[in-house]
């Protein structure tokens, strides 16, 4: 069985592609100085898949691609491809979660919390404005200009934006490609960073190593898929239940959303590793939230 979408088809809004793209260092540097408008030295390899727990008990979060720059500022950056309604109080549990692992164990010095920046990438404006570009510090309602000066800064960009004021034609450029990579845009692009990042890419579409890994992904998602098809009937038939197989599966199904759930995934994840529409898994996740039925093990 093949991938639904060849690897070549696949655009940054494409968890593997993504992940696999900004793990060089030069490629997330390019993104983040184009986005951020300043130089950025990164130190060390970036992280894809990035695991952050408390405690062994709770959940845990897995970041798109976490990086650290020489200056010791901490960067997460995420592709979303679809719009789950709970962006803004994702990126707050995000920034909670990563601050809980910036200080060592006793330290008391909150100054010593690292500089962070929070990057959600979407085809889709959320704020409705039409802006590229929507930056997020707290600042005080009484006292205009007084910022909070918490190191923290939300940037949530949106690939379909139509008011170009205040950001950079080759921030526009760069969101553009993100949405549409499995197009041509060599031509018609200026920047020279969004071509050499386009070059990049290309030849990681090209890779046989990376087609192996993308392949290994698909299969193994397929198979998963097919143990919860096939425990369903098991425990549908069990049941002794005229549809019995349908609901085994839904069960399954349920508990596989539920995993993933606390594994920090968000809904488009979920639905794509369980090939399911994504209207299916929120209403796994409702269920979930409501504790319609009893938490599995």
């Amino acid at each position: 069985m093949k991938p639904s979408k060849p690897l070549g088809q696949l655009t940054l809004f494409d968890r593997f592609l993504f992940a696999e793209a900004m793990e060089s260092p030069g490629n997330l540097q390019i993104l983040l100085e184009i986005i951020l408008g300043r130089d950025v030295h990164l130190k060390d390899c970036p992280q894809s898949e990035k695991e952050i727990r408390t405690t062994p008990l709770k959940r845990f979060v897995k970041l798109d691609v976490w990086s650290q720059d020489e200056e010791g500022v901490v960067y997460n950056t995420e592709a979303q491809k679809e719009n789950t309604g709970n962006l803004p109080r994702r990126s707050r549990y995000y920034q909670g979660m990563i601050d809980s692992k910036l200080l060592e164990p006793g330290e008391i010095d909150f100054r010593k919390l690292n500089q962070l920046y929070v990057i959600m990438i979407t085809p889709f404006d959320l704020f409705g404005a039409g802006k590229y570009q929507y930056t997020f510090q707290m600042k005080c309602e009484e006292v205009p200009g007084l910022n909070l000066e918490d190191g923290v800064t939300r940037i949530f960009l949106n690939s379909r934006g139509t008011d170009p004021e205040g950001v950079s034609e080759e921030l526009i450029e760069l969101l553009h490609y993100i949405e549409h990579t499995n197009e041509k845009t060599e031509e018609s692009c200026k920047s020279a960073r969004v071509k050499k990042l386009k070059r990049r890419i290309d030849s990681l579409k090209e890779n046989a190593e990376v087609s192996v890994r993308y392949m290994q992904a698909w299969e193994e998602r397929v198979m998963e898929q097919n143990e919860a098809r096939k425990e369903g009937r098991e425990e549908g038939f069990k049941a002794g239940k005229r549809d019995g197989i349908a609901v085994g599966k839904d069960e399954k199904l349920w508990e596989l959303v539920q995993k993933k759930l606390a594994k920090g995934k968000n809904i488009q994840q979920i639905a794509d590793e369980v090939e399911e529409d994504t209207a299916t898994v929120q209403r796994f996740i409702a269920e979930i939230e409501k504790g319609d039925r009893i938490t599995a093990n």
